[in-house]
């Protein structure tokens, strides 16, 4: 099954596909849109591109694994997203994705502007990666 995993961030957003048959995942592309209707238009571009049959969406749990206000704005956006698109959506914890994103990219040689540019979409890698290990 393909999977979009979403890394829903206030100025980017992450994008990653995998296929749950397979195990593999890769990076997409990051957008660079403010959330609301213009991040719903270009997501729904993305399922349309990608042909995902789920979406799974990175949770901003706190590091005691409550959720927060953040988790519930991820929450409500991924639930428009999912009726937009007619998907199933998913929440996976994204603790920390973004500090193992920068971890792989720390000595990949990339300019700054090119890590920073990356870097939300391995974010979504690292989510979708621990969704598939389950």
């Amino acid at each position: 099954m393909l999977i979009l995993a979403i890394d829903l961030g206030d100025k980017r957003t992450g994008l990653a596909v995998g296929d749950s048959t397979t195990g593999t995942v890769m990076p997409v592309e990051v957008l660079e849109v403010p959330r609301g209707p213009a991040l719903l238009e270009s997501l729904q571009n993305a399922v349309r591109d990608h042909g995902p049959e789920r979406l799974v969406i990175g949770l901003p749990l706190n590091m005691d694994g409550s959720e927060g206000e953040r988790a519930g704005i991820c929450r409500a956006f991924g639930e428009a997203l999912g009726s937009l698109v007619e998907l199933p959506v998913c929440f996976q914890d994204e603790r920390l994705s973004s500090e193992e994103a920068n971890r792989r990219m720390a000595r990949s040689g990339r300019t700054h502007g090119a890590k920073k540019k990356l870097r939300d979409a391995l974010a979504a890698c690292v989510v979708l990666e621990d969704y598939l290990r389950g």
